[in-house]
């Protein structure tokens, strides 16, 4: 059985990477925004304080905003690893076994693979 319903060629991973990077950029935008309202709100929250106004209705903003950028790759079953790096696997099949097609934000295409549990030590050059 597989884990995924989706699986992408190196040729389809490698035409999403625009957008992926557009994503990833506004991705890291956000979520200093939103840890930052965040923060700014918990101590009122921890206190069980009824809060609204214009600081939550920015911190909603900013998590739909990102949460609508999470549904893109979800959608799309695109795993983001490692944010800060850029790091994202495509599910794929080699041969008959699922695997990730691996790229890392710097890199020109999609160039690397691994088995679905190895993670970036186990890339390998396609």
């Amino acid at each position: 059985m597989r884990r995924f319903s989706r699986h992408y060629t190196r040729e389809e991973a490698n035409v999403l990477l625009p957008r992926i990077r557009t994503w990833l950029g506004r991705l890291r935008l956000l979520q200093p925004v939103f840890d930052e309202h965040a923060r700014s709100l918990a101590p009122r929250l921890a206190q069980g304080q009824d809060l609204g106004g214009s600081r939550v209705h920015a911190w909603l903003r900013t998590w739909l905003l990102l949460r609508a950028l999470q549904v893109e790759f979800t959608a799309r079953e695109i795993q983001v690893r490692d944010l800060d790096r850029g790091l994202i696997d495509f599910p794929s099949l080699r041969g008959d076994r699922e695997v990730f097609l691996c790229w890392e934000e710097g890199e020109e295409s999609v160039e690397f693979w691994h088995e679905l549990e190895a993670g970036i030590a186990g890339r390998s050059p396609l």
